[in-house]
This record gives C-alpha cells, sequence and structure tokens, in this order.
C-alpha cells in the first residue's frame, strides 16, 4: 500500500531514514553520524510531514514502512513551476519488487494534479545503475553531471541531474 505520510508516521520514517543512511551512505549528503546528532529529529520529521508543498510517500506492507519519496515544491514564485524529487528509498531487502517504480509513479501522478508544477528534478549517484533505470524508464532526462558532487570516507562520488517536464 501507497500512501501520502502523516505527521504520525514521523518515527516509521526517521527510523527507515536511519536505515537508509547506513545501508546506502553514498547517496545522501548527511551522515548516519550526523543524523544521530539532530535535536528532536522526530519532530522534526513530523513538521516537514506537514509543510505545504512537501508530498512524503510511503509504501507499506503489513503495516511496516519499506520506502519512502519526497516531492517538494519550490516555493519562490520563480520556480514554483518546479518540484525536486528527495530521499527516495526502499529498504535493501525489498529492491526489485516494483516499489521504487511505484512510489514514483505516485508522486508523478501528484505532480501532474497541481497545475503549476511543470517540471520534475532530481539528483542520483551516477553509480546507482538501478536508480538511473528507473528514472530513465519513467522518462527523465540527464542533463548534467556534478564531478565529486559527494565524497564518503575519502571516495567522491558523481551526481546526475536529471529532470522530466509533465506538463
Amino acid at each position: 500500500m501507497i500512501r501520502l505520510l502523516e505527521p504520525t508516521d514521523a518515527k516509521d520514517y526517521w527510523d527507515l531514514r536511519l536505515n537508509a543512511l547506513k545501508a546506502n551512505p553514498e547517496a545522501f549528503a548527511i551522515s548516519y553520524k550526523e543524523a544521530l546528532k539532530r535535536e528532536d529529529p522526530i519532530e522534526g520529521v513530523a513538521k516537514n510531514l506537514n509543510n505545504k508543498g512537501n508530498f512524503t510517500y510511503g509504501a507499506f506492507v503489513d503495516g511496516v514502512l519499506i520506502g519512502v519519496i519526497t516531492m517538494l515544491q519550490e516555493s519562490p514564485s520563480k520556480l514554483s513551476h518546479k518540484a525536486l524529487i528527495l530521499g527516495m528509498y526502499v529498504r535493501t531487502e525489498s529492491r526489485g519488487s516494483g516499489v521504487g517504480r511505484s512510489l514514483l509513479q505516485e508522486v508523478i501522478k501528484k505532480a501532474k494534479n497541481i497545475k503549476e508544477i511543470e517540471r520534475l528534478n532530481l539528483t542520483v549517484v551516477t553509480s546507482n545503475k538501478r536508480a538511473k533505470k528507473l528514472y530513465s524508464d519513467l522518462g527523465f532526462k540527464t542533463y548534467g553531471v556534478e564531478e565529486e558532487a559527494l565524497k564518503f570516507n575519502g571516495q567522491y562520488f558523481n551526481e546526475a541531474h536529471m529532470t522530466l517536464k509533465i506538463s
């Protein structure tokens, strides 16, 4: 089941986020150690889940959150025709089951129902071939690569910038 997350889902989201930072540290700007230092992280997540223009969807199996994706509509008026896809993650054991595709399709559907949004943008570590293929399969095009975008344990990771025109 996929549904929009609510503030009451904050703890489940935070637990999954920590799992993501441990399992795939190269894919996220914040580190697991930095995340643990946040004050009141669950309260912060609950607040974010309630923000206008912030849409976080979760995939659940037997009541357990196994995947998430966030779409954040840009707020300055000159940028409000765009939205960012952030923090997409599916638990390792659930990958390959179509959960990621379903989450992304749900966000694309939501974006198409928001009159102002014309374009979805995201970044993905270039070594994440599976994610890049999923994004490409759903129509995202690469418009640039940032070299050495992330650095983790002395290793650099490039990020592809991808976009999807939805109107």
